[in-house]
């Protein structure tokens, strides 16, 4: 007897809807059995959790400034993925585009222009898209993996950026702190409202959302999006070039997460140092599939990660839990959401196999 997974004849549109929300509540439920076995009341950590960071303006401010380079990130990370094109990486591209992105106000930290801001951000995406380029150009040109290639590519750029800032770039009027001078008022992107605050990298976020949505939906490059990451073969028939897409969407893919790295320097630290990320790129993998690589579900879902880093310090201060609860609950909707398309793909099939005995073959 084996069990088997056998490919649906055709999908419902009400269960591609409900698959995510089923995840969720599944997140949900199984978080509370994880803080009852903690010894914690499962109510009063939830509430802590999920109901807690959404009662304070301050912390609603926080919330936009956790879910801007979530929803940046995977708005991009959509493109590769309905292509068929698997960029794990965009947490070095990021990185690469928050280092790109100071360049300017590191090294010729003297100059005061409204030019400054303008050229970090382009600085900052195009950072992240060159960096992107490399596995796109050993996928294109050696048939190379992206998966490793560029998830590999990631602890490249975050030990690039702890030598930068333990060394060339470390401030030296910074008493040896591992960090680089702080960004002139030029560099720093301002706040959006003056009652938190959030910046405008989450104004960024949604642009790039309602960008990617209207292109996907009503333009010819959305079309192929489509095609190629459905069939290979019949984008090929149509004339478009499977190659050109690895291009194109690894490329976009990096642009908005090194756009989302240089927001992230420029609006809520204002200067480099070793750590700028609680993980966004990897988190970011998330947030489109539950999204369901739609840029307007993303924002949504986008959100909802955001909360999930909130709740986490304020379990930790109101309920004492390690901050790697954060972790398990981003872990455990991750596993539910592709256990839930799983089963909305394919219905498991038990097959009875028969035992031919062959002892008496011979007789």
């Amino acid at each position: 007897m084996r069990i088997e997974l056998e490919k649906r004849a055709r999908m419902s549109g009400l269960f591609a809807v409900v698959s995510p929300l089923l995840a969720l509540a599944l997140t949900v439920f199984f978080g509370g059995v994880m803080f009852a076995l903690l010894g914690k009341d499962p109510v009063s950590a939830l509430y802590s959790f999920f109901i807690e960071p959404l009662l304070e303006v301050w912390s609603l401010h926080e919330l936009a400034i956790k879910a801007g380079p979530l929803i940046l990130i995977a708005v991009g990370l959509s493109i590769c993925y309905r292509s068929n094109n698997w960029n794990i990486g965009a947490e070095g591209q990021f990185t690469i585009g928050a280092i790109t992105g100071s360049f300017l106000p590191v090294v010729f930290y003297e100059w005061h222009s409204p030019l400054l801001l303008p050229l970090m951000m382009v600085m900052g995406a195009l950072g992240g898209a060159l960096y992107a380029a490399i596995p796109a150009l050993l996928k294109t040109r050696f048939n190379t993996n992206e998966i490793l290639t560029s998830l590999m590519l990631v602890y490249i750029a975050q030990l690039f950026l702890d030598g930068l800032v333990r060394g060339a770039w470390r401030d030296p009027q910074g008493y040896n702190f591992p960090q680089s001078r702080s960004f002139v008022t030029e560099g720093v992107l301002p706040e959006m409202l003056a009652s938190g605050r959030a910046h405008w990298g989450f104004a960024f976020a949604i642009i790039a959302a309602v960008g990617i949505w209207f292109m996907m939906r009503y333009t010819l490059k959305g079309f192929q999006v489509v095609v190629l990451g459905q069939s290979e073969r019949a984008g090929r028939f149509a004339g478009f070039s499977s190659r050109g897409m690895v291009w194109f969407s690894m490329l976009l893919s990096g642009a908005l997460a090194g756009l989302a790295g240089i927001s992230e320097v420029s609006g809520s630290i204002g200067h480099l140092q070793p750590s700028i990320s609680p993980g966004y790129g990897f988190t970011a993998i998330i947030v489109a599939f539950l999204g369901r690589l739609n840029p307007l579900g993303i924002i949504a879902a986008g959100l909802v990660l955001a909360l999930t880093y909130l709740g986490g310090e304020a379990a930790q201060l109101s309920i004492g839990v390690s901050d790697k609860v954060t972790r398990v609950f981003q872990g455990l909707l991750l596993f539910f959401v592709l256990s839930c398309d799983t089963l909305i793909h394919y219905k498991i099939r038990i097959v009875a196999s028969k035992v031919r005995s062959v002892l008496g073959k011979g007789a």
